[in-house]
């Protein structure tokens, strides 16, 4: 019965992506299943020196107040999470560690239970439950199965936030050129040179997607340098690898695509074998200033069109996702529909801009104003 009633807690929580939805879901299910007079959950700041209360339910849902942070190894529930041991006890206004014996008196409180959620060695939050009545060793057991599920599923969604947040950065420009060129780059090793300077998006758009060809093409060594009036970004690709080959049309094709648009920039795309023949060499070179001979003055302001011309609102939605540099398979993830019709909203951009590859109606929207 009590791991029927934890499934249930379980499916409560199973919709929830925030780690406070899934721990004010799981404390509130406590509360409902298993007649507890408080749940609360803590969850692990961090440094790993102390916990934050993020979840209570029962009869109080605050979440501010004296344990609002609890140091590890102060209280039990810091204990627990220190030592790592589930503690139960049914008489709770008798337990020498208790701070408030009036508290646990006066609202009849003589159950406790607390678990910390474990995943493997580390400890994720702390659980902690009070009631009205005592509780059993079996009751125990099923907050065994409940915290487990709960380590992970709390686990899943801070990752799921941090990558959010990364991609928001990465949007929004605040995450510097070289830190988003090693995202993509995760197999190379990449060396900066000089000062980093923000660029407008368009540039940056365009080593970006630079670097995604480059990680496709198993590139070993990528460097970036800052130069007085240019930056560059030099590579070496091995010419043959596993899957595809640097000579099969759809890299000469990728290429090309990319050398137009960094020649709409005023920029040079250049690829050649090295001298022993195993090795692609590609350089691409950008001004910082789209415009080399700007007029002095003020510049008159730019009115971009609100959306690009004819295309939905999904439409418009996906292509805006390209330009953070998200794969087919990373707009699956973030819009939560299939390959199959992420190719077919990207047929129809491609249609409707009247562009022949993707890099061309990115290029067309970037420099539109559209996005």
């Amino acid at each position: 019965m009590d791991l029927h009633q934890v499934n249930a807690i379980v499916q409560r929580f199973s919709g929830c992506q925030e780690p406070a939805a899934i721990a004010q879901q799981t404390a509130a299910g406590l509360v409902e299943r298993f007649d507890c007079a408080l749940a609360r959950i803590w969850l692990m700041e961090p440094e790993g020196q102390g916990l934050r209360l993020v979840a209570s339910a029962g009869l109080y849902t605050r979440t501010d107040g004296f344990f609002a942070r609890v140091p590890v190894g102060a209280f039990k529930v810091g204990k627990i999470a220190q030592n790592r041991i589930p503690f139960l006890s049914n008489h709770l206004p008798e337990e020498p560690w208790v701070k408030d014996r009036e508290w646990a008196i006066s609202n009849q409180i003589i159950g406790f239970a607390g678990y910390p959620c474990l995943l493997g060695d580390r400890v994720v939050g702390v659980l902690a439950v009070f009631s009205h009545h005592p509780l059993s060793t079996e009751f125990l057991e099923a907050l065994q199965v409940l915290c487990a599920t709960l380590a992970l599923a709390l686990e899943k969604s801070q990752q799921v936030q941090q990558a959010r947040l990364q991609q928001r950065q990465m949007a929004m420009g605040r995450t510097p050129l070289s830190e988003q060129l090693a995202h993509h780059l995760a197999q190379a090793r990449l060396t900066l040179v000089g000062t980093e300077r923000d660029l407008a998006a368009p540039p940056t758009w365009l080593l970006l997607q630079t670097a995604e060809l480059l990680q496709r093409l198993q590139c070993s060594y990528c460097r970036l340098s800052y130069g007085d009036t240019h930056l560059t970004l030099e590579a070496m690709v091995p010419m043959l690898t596993p899957v595809e080959t640097p000579g099969q049309p759809w890299v000469s094709t990728a290429l090309e695509e990319l050398q137009a648009a960094v020649a709409g920039l005023g920029g040079t795309l250049q690829w050649r074998a090295g001298g022993h023949q195993r090795i692609m060499e590609v350089g691409l070179e950008l001004p910082y200033h789209l415009d080399p001979n700007p007029a002095p003055g003020p510049r008159p302001p730019i009115s971009p069109a609100p959306h690009p011309p004819g295309l939905s609102a999904r439409e418009r939605e996906i292509l805006g996702l390209l330009t953070e540099g998200l794969r087919d398979r990373d707009i699956v993830n973030r819009l939560y529909i299939s390959e199959s019709t992420v190719k077919f909203h990207l047929n129809n951009v491609l249609t409707k801009l009247q562009a022949k590859t993707r890099c061309q109606a990115l290029y067309l929207a970037i420099t539109k104003g559209w996005i």
